[in-house]
């Protein structure tokens, strides 16, 4: 008799995914369903990879960033179904760091921030869990936020 299959999620830091992996290299087009199809094997059924990140804004350097990362969320809604997006947001604002190399000692920068996105997993992971809908989870984040989370779910 055949083991059954795993029931399996994947849950992706987007942003941490993208920048960390993808960003400077040839796979920026990456067919998320075919890869995790790939390396789960067939001992896991995918049932379904949640994608975290936030709507980047334009900036004067990059003023089509916001164009392009809608143009890949629409790549993923047409060619990977099992891939659900959930958005959190960036804050930009300015603030004053040490300057590396002064005078002047201060300079002024605009800090962004993604916010939303890993506490977002953290609980999709905590309540898929709960709701019992996978048995093998797939963290994809080099986030140690994630940690009590990911605790908890073991627990």
């Amino acid at each position: 008799m055949a083991k059954p299959k795993l029931r399996t999620i994947v849950y992706i830091d987007g942003f941490n995914f993208y920048y960390g992996q993808l960003k400077d290299s040839r796979h920026k087009w990456l067919n998320l369903t075919k890869l995790f199809k790939m390396i789960l094997g067939e001992q896991n059924e995918l049932v379904k990879i949640k994608y975290f990140t936030a709507r980047v804004q334009p900036t004067d350097r990059d003023p089509q960033v916001n164009i392009r990362q809608d143009t890949y969320f629409r790549a993923l809604e047409a060619h990977c179904p099992e891939v659900e997006v959930h958005l959190g947001h960036f804050l930009r604002h300015r603030v004053f760091a040490k300057n590396a190399n002064p005078p002047p000692n201060t300079v002024s920068i605009f800090k962004t921030e993604e916010k939303g996105s890993n506490v977002n997993l953290a609980l999709h992971v905590l309540n898929d869990a709960w709701a019992n809908i996978y048995d093998c989870a797939v963290i994809v984040s080099n986030d140690s936020d994630l940690a009590t989370a990911l605790r908890m779910v073991k627990e």
